[in-house]
């Protein structure tokens, strides 16, 4: 059995499953939410948003009766919902979760999520592929100046210091306020003095490459047979503009393009697949620094032997007894 570091007194104790998309991360959080007694924290970015359903691989609303989940379906395509508003939701989930004698049991693969509710943010303000896709597309449409005045109006600090000229550096700005939902100013005047509430042990699954990406190729596959694009077609026939950055991640704008005619049908689901294994090596590469965490193979375990091994940690974690659930 591994050992963890016990939680920190001072803070609450919460537990996470992290890990790179189509890795095994729902199936393996609802089994251990069932033996855990826990209700479920979704921390998806996409997840948060209504009608995104078959692209984001939501679990149905049948298994949400059996194991409450939070923060799935509270915006719109076109709201803004930022990093501190997953972080504020989030807070407020682990008090109620806690209220009713339950157990908060985080599980999702948005890494800037979590920073935001740890506290961390300052320290690596989070990048998003989905949202510079978007703003390169605004300066081709409405020119750089309209973005830098945006910028002005959000964070005038900033809009100082950067020459109106340079696109790099307003794209970043803009990008860090879009996602986190306050100005990068904020950020970096606070970066000494944010902290956390919370204590989170990590638990984290990988299987090597070659499993994950067919894993990835199986999922999007089963995801084109049953409605994606049905999905994005309805979304955009009830007016949702293709240019959102809900409708711009993956998958989903390869569908908006199939759906006006310009791709094929084969290869939008290419172009899905290829891009969800980008982000899959991204997401690696953001978790490896997560800490504390304990990281399951499953290419070499079984769920049933990583669960019988890491209830006891869990437990230890969150200071409760076997005996107690």
């Amino acid at each position: 059995m591994k050992e963890i570091t016990c939680a920190d007194e001072s803070k609450i104790p919460l537990i996470a499953i992290i890990g790179p998309t189509a890795v095994g991360k729902t199936v393996f959080s609802l089994e251990l939410a069932a033996k855990l007694s826990a209700e479920i924290i979704s921390v998806d970015s996409r997840q948060v948003y209504r009608y995104l359903d078959v692209g984001t691989d939501k679990v149905s609303q049948q298994i949400r009766r059996e194991i409450l989940h939070h923060i799935i379906d509270v915006a719109d395509p076109d709201q803004i919902f930022s990093a501190a508003d997953f972080a504020s939701q989030a807070s407020d989930a682990v008090r109620r979760i806690k209220a009713r004698g339950k157990i908060p049991l985080m599980i999702g693969g948005t890494a800037f999520y979590y920073k935001a509710l740890c506290g961390s943010l300052s320290e690596n303000l989070p990048k998003d592929y989905d949202v510079r896709i978007q703003l390169e597309s605004e300066i081709k449409e409405k020119g750089l100046s309209a973005l830098h005045s945006e910028l002005q109006q959000i964070d005038p600090a900033a809009s100082r210091k950067i020459h109106p000229n340079d696109p790099v550096r307003i794209m970043r700005a803009l990008e860090i306020y879009r996602i986190t939902g306050r100005p990068s100013t904020y950020w970096y005047e606070n970066q000494k003095r944010i902290d956390s509430n919370y204590d989170v042990l990590y638990i984290g699954l990988t299987r090597s490459r070659a499993n994950l990406y067919r894993n990835i190729e199986d999922r999007v596959r089963s995801q084109f047979a049953n409605g994606y694009a049905e999905e994005v077609e309805w979304l955009l026939a009830k007016g949702f503009s293709p240019k959102l950055p809900a409708l711009q991640g993956f998958g989903y704008r390869e569908l908006v393009r199939y759906v006006r005619g310009e791709i094929t049908f084969e290869e939008a689901l290419a172009g899905d697949v290829r891009s969800t294994k980008a982000f899959s090596r991204r997401q690696m590469t953001w978790f490896k620094h997560f800490t504390p965490a304990v990281w399951y193979d499953f290419d070499s375990k079984t769920s049933a032997e990583a669960l019988e091994d890491v209830l006891p940690i869990c437990l230890r974690h969150i200071g409760v007894e076997v005996a107690d659930l």
